[in-house]
């Protein structure tokens, strides 16, 4: 069985085009989707994903209106051919049911693959350089090193009656937990 998957990013876009030529194609059925292909909250792609069957062919106009990520893409696609059904794109004129279809998925597959490992390069040697310059990665501390002194003369001061907590929370608009990592990283520092 054909069965259509038609989605458009906004209200205001219409779905007639995509719907009539998933018609012509020979779907029976078809599900309609508004929202954008890069979020994953797509309720009618999970819905339509469950629905198809061993045999079946997923159709959508065009590759974008399934996914916006290759890799998104190629999860979608591969998670089918395991399950023994069939895709087709008809706009990019794609069928993975022949070998050329297949082939062209084998390439974005390894494209998708060559753009992770670049990007991950790219991280680290950003990373590595960063280092070297003398920074670290990671969010600033809420405390200074500067306020947690002040934090630890406070608490050690011998006329206060104060919790941890409540001079984190009132005096420096932190959680009792950040306080404590604060103290701790001072203490470790001595």
């Amino acid at each position: 069985m054909k069965i259509g998957y038609a989605r458009v990013s906004t209200n205001k876009q219409d779905l007639s085009l995509q719907l009539d030529a998933l018609k012509e194609y020979g779907c029976q059925t078809i599900y309609e989707e508004t929202g954008s292909g890069a979020k994953n909250d797509r309720p009618e792609l999970l819905n339509v994903l469950k629905a198809l069957r061993d045999g079946d062919t997923l159709v959508v106009w065009k590759l974008d209106r399934l996914s916006r990520s290759i890799k998104d893409l190629i999860n979608i696609v591969n998670d089918l051919n395991e399950r023994s059904i069939q895709f087709v794109s008809i706009t990019d004129n794609i069928e993975t049911s022949t070998p050329s279809g297949r082939l062209i998925f084998h390439i974005f597959s390894a494209l998708a693959e060559f753009e992770r490992n670049i990007i991950r390069e790219r991280t680290s040697a950003g990373l590595k350089a960063a280092r070297a310059r003398g920074r670290k990665g990671g969010r600033k501390p809420k405390l200074t090193m500067a306020q947690a002194k002040s934090f630890k003369a406070i608490l050690d001061s011998p006329d206060n009656n104060r919790t941890i907590e409540d001079i984190a929370v009132n005096d420096y608009h932190v959680s009792r937990s950040t306080a404590f990592r604060a103290l701790e990283k001072l203490q470790k520092e001595k």
